[in-house]
């Protein structure tokens, strides 16, 4: 007979994600180590450009009612979803990267003489920021939303954990602990976070999303 293999998801997944991990074999369990909210902010001072390392920002800058006053200045982000989800709100996105690491190094090289709005939440790397002072760069900050952690006891035993950010690691280290499970990451900053308690048997996604996590679980798996 054929060893189950047991996953944690440590956010819930959409109904066409599980599918592929049933279709594999696997089975899933899903917790939100995380939640995320918007929260009530001002815009007193915004720069020529503007910084967005999430949806999440994005999502709460939509719902502020200033916020066509700056679809009029250009934007930098991290993500292909950040990206997305600011140009089909008619935001112009002149540069975007797959981590803040990159987009601090970009900024700091080729658009020094810049100055920055960058919209995060409470529970921002400082990666991005520290690189921007770093260097001399102008900025501000503005936080537009809070992430909290909701740690949760997991007994039942586990093969594989899903991580998609550095939150949702320190929310299940809180009251769990890592020895002989898979940690796959959506990215090199979520792995650092494993990386940084010592954990080192870690899958990182080749590209950053959701879809692509899911692709190692099952690559990793079923070979």
């Amino acid at each position: 007979m054929t060893k189950q293999t047991n996953i944690l998801s440590t956010k819930k997944l959409l109904d066409n994600q599980k599918q592929l991990l049933v279709e594999a074999g696997i089975s899933l369990i899903e917790e939100n180590f995380i939640e995320t909210k918007s929260k009530s902010f001002e815009l007193l001072k915004v720069n020529e450009n503007l910084i967005f390392s999430s949806q999440n920002a994005v999502k709460s800058v939509l719902n502020h009612p200033k916020q066509e006053e700056l679809k009029l200045k250009n934007v930098f982000c991290v993500g292909l979803k950040t990206k997305t989800v600011l140009e089909g709100n008619g935001f112009n996105v002149l540069v975007d990267t797959d981590y803040s690491s990159d987009l601090a190094e970009i900024i700091s090289l080729i658009y020094n003489k810049e100055s920055y709005t960058f919209f995060c939440g409470n529970l921002r790397r400082d990666i991005l920021p520290n690189t921007l002072k770093e260097n001399g760069i102008t900025f501000n900050e503005i936080e537009v939303y809070e992430t909290n952690l909701i740690p949760k006891k997991i007994t039942i035993k586990l093969d594989g954990i899903l991580f998609f950010s550095p939150s949702a690691v320190e929310s299940y280290l809180k009251v769990n602990r890592i020895k002989n499970e898979i940690c796959f990451c959506i990215g090199e900053t979520t792995a650092e976070a494993l990386e940084e308690k010592e954990i080192t048997n870690i899958v990182i996604a080749a590209e950053p999303s959701v879809e692509n996590v899911i692709d190692e679980v099952i690559a990793y798996y079923n070979n």
